[in-house]
C-alpha cells in the first residue's frame, strides 16, 4: 500500500503542462536527442540558420475551454510526432482537432520566418500556444547538403487560457541595516563548479508551469508602456513578453547563459551571451533601457547587488526593474540563503539587493498567482518591481 500511494503521488505531479520537471518533461527528452549537436553547433559557432519551422497545431480557444493543453490524445501526438522528426529528418506539421484553430490561421497574418507577432486588440483571439520545431545546423553532409537536426517544442503564449489573473499587493515590512548583513556563505551553492558547464545544453523547456507563465505575461502587457526599450537579464529560449511586443516596443535585447537558447528566442532583436557569476557587468551603455526583467533567476546570483547596480547604470531615470520569482529552482546552483527561506522571506531579501544597490524609490510587491481550475497546484507567481529614481 505505501508503494502504490508513493506512487500516486507521484503521478499527481508528472502533468507535463501542469507541474513542468526539468528532468521529466517531454521537451527535455527530446532536447537530449539533439545535445549532440548543440554542443557542436555551439563549438563551431555556426551561424543562425533555419532559425524554427512553425507547425501545424495551435490552440485558439478564447474561453480556454479546450482541453489540448491537458488532452491525452494531443500529447500522444505530440509525442509520436517528435519520435518521427528524429526517425525521418524531416519537419513534421501536427494534426489539429476540429475544435482547435490550425496555425494556418496566425501563418495568414504573420511573417512565419519572423517571430510570432499579434496586434495587443486580439489579444483574446491568440492562440493558447504553438508547437513548432527548432532547426540546428550541425554538419555539412559529403554531398554540400546540410545536416540538421530539430527538436519540438511548445511555446505558450499566456493567452486563452482558462485562468484570471489578480494582482495582490505584498507589504514589504523588514527593515535593512545601514550596512549590509550579508557573509559570504550565504551565496554558497552546492554546486561551486563554472555555470557554463550546467548551461552548456540548451534547456528548451519552462521551468515554471503555465498558469505561472500566463500571470507573468498579463503583467507585463498591463505593466509595461508601449515604444519601452526592454533587456532581459538571466535570459533564456522564452522571455514570457506578449505576442505582441515585438510590434509594439521598441528595442527587446537580452542577456543569458546560453547562446543558443538566445538565439531560439523569437522575441529579442538582440542578444549578448553573459554569465553574471563570472562578472557582474552588463554589456550596453548608459541609459539604454526603460525596463529590465529577470525571471524566476535572481536566486543563482552570487553578486545580485553588484548586478542591480548594473541594471540601474542600464536604466534611463524613471526606469523599472520588473523581478520575478517563483518557488522553483535548481537546488544546487540556488544560493544557500535562499534555500532557507520561505516566499516571504524571497520578496523581503530581494528588497534588501535594491536597498544596498542604491538609486531605486521604495519597492513593491505583488502575488500575481494565476487562479484557476486546479489552482491549488498552480505554481506561485510573485513581483518585485523597482524604479531608477529620476
Amino acid at each position: 500500500r505505501t508503494k502504490r500511494s508513493k506512487k500516486n503521488r507521484f503521478a499527481q505531479h508528472s502533468n507535463p503542462i501542469g507541474r513542468p520537471d526539468d528532468a521529466m518533461s517531454s521537451p527535455s527528452r527530446v532536447a537530449r536527442r539533439v545535445s549532440l549537436a548543440a554542443l557542436l553547433a555551439a563549438a563551431l559557432d555556426l551561424p543562425r540558420a533555419s532559425a524554427f519551422t512553425l507547425s501545424a497545431s495551435a490552440s485558439s480557444s478564447p474561453d480556454g475551454a479546450s482541453s489540448a493543453m491537458r488532452g491525452a490524445s494531443t500529447r500522444g501526438r505530440f509525442l509520436s510526432s517528435a519520435a518521427s522528426v528524429f526517425a525521418a529528418g524531416a519537419t513534421v506539421a501536427l494534426g489539429s482537432d476540429v475544435e482547435q484553430c490550425s496555425a494556418s490561421e496566425w501563418l495568414a497574418r504573420n511573417d512565419a520566418s519572423g517571430p510570432p507577432t499579434w496586434s495587443s486588440s486580439d489579444s483574446k483571439k491568440n492562440p493558447r500556444y504553438f508547437d513548432y520545431e527548432l532547426q540546428m545546423k550541425y554538419a555539412d553532409g559529403p554531398d554540400g547538403n546540410p545536416r540538421t537536426r530539430g527538436v519540438l517544442v511548445r511555446r505558450l503564449t499566456g493567452d486563452s487560457t482558462p485562468y484570471t489573473f489578480p494582482v495582490r499587493p505584498v507589504r514589504l515590512v523588514k527593515e535593512w541595516p545601514e550596512k549590509e548583513p550579508f557573509r559570504q556563505e550565504d551565496f554558497f551553492r552546492a554546486d561551486q563548479n563554472d555555470d557554463q558547464s550546467f548551461y552548456t545544453v540548451p534547456r528548451l523547456v519552462y521551468h515554471i508551469d503555465e498558469p505561472a507563465v500566463s500571470s507573468l505575461t498579463q503583467y507585463y502587457r498591463n505593466n509595461i508602456k508601449p515604444g519601452s526599450d526592454i533587456l532581459d537579464i538571466c535570459s533564456s529560449w522564452v522571455s514570457h513578453y506578449p505576442l505582441e511586443f515585438p510590434k509594439t516596443m521598441g528595442r527587446i535585447s537580452a542577456s543569458g547563459m546560453n547562446p543558443l537558447e538566445l538565439m531560439y528566442n523569437d522575441q529579442l532583436k538582440d542578444y549578448k551571451a553573459k554569465d553574471l557569476n563570472v562578472e557582474p557587468k552588463l554589456p550596453y551603455d548608459d541609459n539604454s533601457f526603460d525596463v529590465v526583467t529577470c525571471v524566476v533567476s535572481i536566486d543563482y546570483l552570487i553578486n545580485p547587488i553588484e548586478v542591480l547596480k548594473e541594471v540601474h547604470r542600464v536604466l534611463r531615470p524613471g526606469g523599472k526593474v520588473i523581478i520575478s520569482q517563483s518557488n522553483r529552482c535548481f537546488p544546487s546552483k540556488a544560493i544557500a540563503m535562499w534555500l532557507k527561506m520561505n516566499d516571504r522571506q524571497h520578496l523581503e531579501l530581494i528588497n534588501g539587493y535594491f536597498q544596498y544597490a542604491g538609486g531605486f524609490k521604495p519597492r513593491k510587491a505583488f502575488d500575481i498567482t494565476a487562479e484557476g481550475p486546479g489552482s491549488v497546484g498552480f505554481d506561485p507567481m510573485f513581483i518585485v518591481e523597482a524604479q531608477k529614481i529620476l
